[in-house]
């Protein structure tokens, strides 16, 4: 896909962090831009700042967990806009709680992080992709992942966006079955400068778990500061849409972990362990993590 003016990019989690980085340059290509959040002030936000570019855009509040929510969110963007051409399936979350062995985290960890960072993106592929192979105008679907899909001991976190890779796959490869003008992306991110370790302010009251945070959260918002803005990550998003790139890794400082997780599998040793505060310490000699 290499032409953008006057098409229409859904976006979830779009009214903060990388899925405004992803609208912001929406705006700049001229497209309508579908901003889908469950923050109520964020995306009003969020709406002002794309209408002041000028830019054609509709906020919508959503559950990405409630499958019905989607379907009426397309019933909404159709009547506005009509066909969906970008998805940016990207809503996500991760739990800031204490560091316990997995079979102590509570169920409601796994199903808030679940929830989002999996069944959420599997309820946006279950309503929206029929709709774009239907239409059948050229299109793309990116779904958010993260690199933490490759590193060992992430609990939920890790094991959804894991599972994002997967359906990602499975996703691309259906669509090339059926001849599809739509292709597929999944992002990779390493660190990114957003909010995300704040994410527990959006957990539901019912899903709320006893794992007190215990200031984790600022610890990763830490890690996170000073990383790629979500504007640099767009850039690498909108790059490989138009050279139809799947894969999508912007940050190489972490290449090599991907590459030493791989070659533990295939030597059927040990299980890989990663060393994070090493890592983290790459920062002082420029790498791109």
């Amino acid at each position: 896909m290499k032409e953008f003016t006057g098409k229409t990019a859904l976006i979830t989690g779009g009214a903060g962090g990388i899925g405004m980085g992803l609208a912001r340059l929406a705006a700049e290509r001229q497209m309508n831009v579908v901003l889908a959040d469950v923050q109520p002030d964020a995306l009003e936000r969020a709406v002002a700042e794309l209408e002041e570019r000028q830019c054609p855009t509709l906020g919508i509040l959503i559950d990405t967990c409630q499958r019905e929510q989607y379907e009426k969110l397309l019933e909404t963007v159709q009547k506005r806009f009509g066909n969906i051409h970008l998805f940016f399936n990207n809503a996500g979350v991760v739990n800031a709680g204490k560091q316990v062995p997995i079979w102590d985290l509570p169920d409601a960890d796994w199903s808030w992080v679940m929830g989002v960072n999996f069944y959420g993106i599997l309820n946006g592929l279950q309503t929206v992709v029929p709709h774009m192979v239907a239409h059948g105008e050229e299109g793309h679907i990116v779904n958010t992942a993260s690199i933490a899909s490759f590193i060992p001991g992430g609990g939920p976190y890790g094991v959804s966006k894991f599972g994002v890779i997967h359906i990602s796959e499975a996703l691309a490869l259906d669509l090339k079955k059926i001849d599809s003008k739509i292709r597929a992306s999944v992002l990779c991110p390493g660190w990114v400068n957003t909010d995300i370790g704040d994410a527990e302010r959006n957990r539901p009251r019912e899903l709320r778990s006893e794992v007190n945070p215990d200031g984790q959260g600022l610890g990763i918002q830490q890690l996170l500061a000073g990383s790629k803005t979500p504007e640099d990550l767009a850039v690498h998003v909108y790059s490989a849409i138009e050279n139809q790139q799947f894969y999508i890794f912007p940050h190489t400082g972490w290449d090599y972990m991907v590459r030493e997780h791989y070659e533990a599998m295939l030597r059927r040793g040990e299980v890989y362990e990663f060393d994070l505060q090493a890592h983290v310490a790459t920062r002082t000699s420029g790498q791109d993590i």
